[in-house]
């Protein structure tokens, strides 16, 4: 897949949701990220998905949406367990004005997003430890993928702010369990069905008190 390709099959993708395409800056940024990620994956095991069509029909353009669908007003955001930057590096390209940290606990998986951060040039920061050590809270916390999820959903809810956000890439059936993980304090918006699949889904949690 070429840049090009790149480019098209995102910005097709997007039209299918229903969403604007990508400008040229942005797509070639997308590019840099994916060729990253494919060099990168073969060391490290990023993803069990190593199709590039794969990768950009299935993680970028969740992370893509997601990004977009954040509400607004958002300042930081951490992404929770950010493995592979999904999908927190996608959020900082969509998202300029939100400041974005990556927390992730594997070493070789920290070094590949401060690679990807610097390589892009784009204002996020990578806290290479676990993300429930950090001290301070955001505006939004986003989960995606992440081991132990209902446990780490309640650690990800006492790092958000006061009348902050909670948001969770996760699946229908999962849903419930997370939200009590969350624990009272959250009201949740109607949830989001994410393209390319019927169970994906993004919930939002405002944080009450």
């Amino acid at each position: 897949m070429t840049g090009t390709d790149t480019a098209s099959r995102l910005n097709a993708a997007l039209k299918e949701a229903g969403l604007d395409p990508l400008d040229p800056e942005k797509a070639a940024q997308f590019e840099t990220y994916l060729s990253l990620f494919l060099r990168w994956n073969h060391r490290l095991n990023l993803s069990a998905i190593r199709n590039q069509e794969s990768i950009v029909s299935l993680h970028f353009i969740e992370s893509i949406v997601v990004g977009r669908a954040l509400p607004a007003g958002i300042s930081s955001l951490l992404d929770f367990g950010s493995g592979a930057g999904l999908p927190g590096i996608p959020i900082a390209l969509c998202r300029p004005e939100i400041a974005v940290t990556l927390a992730e606990s594997q070493a070789k998986k920290a070094a590949f997003l401060q690679e990807v951060v610097r390589t892009l040039g784009i204002p996020a920061k990578v806290y290479a430890g676990r993300a429930e050590t950090l001290e301070n809270v955001f505006d939004c916390v986003i989960l995606r993928a992440v081991d132990k999820m209902p446990k780490a959903v309640a650690a990800a809810a006492k790092l958000v702010a006061p009348a902050g956000w909670l948001a969770l890439m996760s699946t229908t059936g999962q849903l419930d369990a997370l939200k009590t993980a969350a624990g009272v304090e959250f009201s949740w918006t109607p949830q989001m069905h994410l393209p390319g699949s019927a169970r994906r889904i993004l919930a939002l949690g405002s944080r009450q008190s």
